[in-house]
């Protein structure tokens, strides 16, 4: 039979709290290009569990992802926006169910972070990948409990990278009531993903986590797959996990200006952007020259065609980064540097 198609490992990790965790099951394919799929979910479903929560008037379930040995499980906050006192149980792969807490929420970017109740000393936290390092085609597998179908798993490819998506925009948040606007370059997966499956895994082929699914495309009547999934990238995911341990909220950084989509003159061709309708006063974007009538096309070198594209990558900087933008003015294009801040509460 010749080599195995994969060769497992249980590594010490960095987790998100910034605890090292020990146990975190990840593997290595000998052909990537040919997964062994059997050795990715021995891999990762250990560390994706089922999420039940009690509302008022009902209740609704999701995925969620093990990221310490301390309990802590990443998940989307539509899965557990509305609970009601005493509402939460997380069940492992193996059956054991546990009370669980919340540790924190952010609405913005839709992820919360529970906390399992005397969780047993056994978790496997999930080992942790890139999601800067994924590149279109490369083949992942959602692992999560779509329809109440626990430890389901499947396979897809990245589709696509840097995908914005907000809530309303022709794609369904598993009946989230947000009330703000969640804003994600999203990764595009055609792995199959339906409701059931927020707040699970998007792992790699070697079972690392590379993002937290969230949210499906929708033609309107199909309220389940039709091969355009979208998943939080794992990197923004830990920073947020990190703040909410922490304190129990996130912080993030903003620019300080009114944004609508926009277009301008690049020489002779025509691009899309976010146009700078107004600049506030003493805030990043003034600080860093950004002017009223500019067009955002791009930032760290990615593209940027729409003013939700914007929002959504300075959503995920960190406060405090310094980060390139690429501006349309006047007809040509400029370089400008803004040194992020965190947004004010009001």
């Amino acid at each position: 039979q010749g080599a195995s198609a994969a060769t497992s490992s249980s590594a010490a990790q960095q987790s998100p709290s910034g605890a090292t965790t020990s146990g975190a099951q990840e593997i290595r394919q000998v052909n990537a290009n040919a997964p062994d799929w059997t050795a990715t979910a021995a891999a990762a479903t250990p560390s994706v569990v089922a999420i039940r929560v009690e509302v008022q008037g009902g209740g609704a379930q999701g995925s969620g992802v093990v990221i310490d040995e301390q309990g802590h499980i990443l998940t989307n906050n539509h899965v557990v926006d509305g609970a009601v006192q005493g509402g939460l149980k997380v069940s492992l792969s193996d059956g054991r169910t546990y009370a669980a807490t919340i540790a924190g929420t952010d609405p913005s970017t839709d992820l919360a972070v529970v906390t399992i109740t005397n969780p047993p000393s056994d978790l496997k936290p999930i080992a942790m990948g890139d999601s800067a390092a994924l590149k279109v085609g490369d083949p992942v597998m959602a692992v999560g409990n779509p329809l109440g179908l626990a430890s389901t798993v499947t396979t897809g490819i990245v589709s696509a990278l840097n995908r914005p998506v907000t809530t309303g925009d022709e794609q369904s948040q598993f009946g989230s009531s947000q009330s703000e606007p969640v804003y994600t370059n999203a990764v595009q997966t055609s792995a199959a993903i339906n409701p059931g499956n927020s707040g699970g895994a998007l792992v790699d082929a070697n079972g690392r986590l590379v993002g937290i699914n969230s949210s499906i495309a929708s033609t309107g009547s199909s309220g389940g797959n039709i091969g355009i999934g979208f998943a939080i990238p794992v990197n923004e995911a830990k920073v947020i996990a990190d703040q909410l341990i922490s304190t129990g909220s996130a912080q993030h950084a903003y620019l300080g200006v009114k944004l609508q989509d926009g277009e301008g003159k690049d020489g002779t061709a025509t691009r899309s952007g976010a146009l700078i309708a107004s600049v506030s006063p003493n805030t990043p974007a003034a600080n860093a020259g950004l002017q009223q009538g500019d067009i955002v096309i791009g930032i760290k070198g990615v593209g940027v065609e729409s003013m939700d594209s914007l929002i959504a990558h300075i959503r995920a900087e960190k406060v405090g980064s310094t980060v390139p933008l690429t501006v349309l003015r006047n007809g040509s294009t400029t370089e400008l540097s803004v040194t992020l801040a965190a947004r004010p509460q009001s």
